[in-house]
């Protein structure tokens, strides 16, 4: 979280067109540059505002790599081809 001295929360107020300016602190905290798209959700009545991934395939690369422990992949695939038949 980025706060100000002292503790106090950064605040930003919402247009008459509905934009918020992320602050300058937080945009250099997240490494957010223009054109970058956020996710948005609310859980338990608070607005999360997460970076998309500008890579998909890179965010996700090694996901519950834990599961292929010991797999040979390429012997995998051959079993899976073969029951197609």
């Amino acid at each position: 979280m980025v706060t100000r001295a002292g503790g106090g929360h950064i605040s930003a107020k919402v247009s008459s067109k509905y934009q918020i300016v992320i602050p300058k602190q937080v945009r250099e905290a997240l490494g957010v540059r223009p054109g970058d798209r956020f996710l948005i959700t609310v859980e338990d009545g608070k607005v999360v505002m997460r970076l998309r991934p500008r890579s998909y395939a890179r965010y996700l690369r090694g996901l519950h790599k834990e599961v292929w422990e010991g797999v040979d992949a390429t012997e995998y695939v051959q079993e899976e081809r073969k029951s197609w038949d």
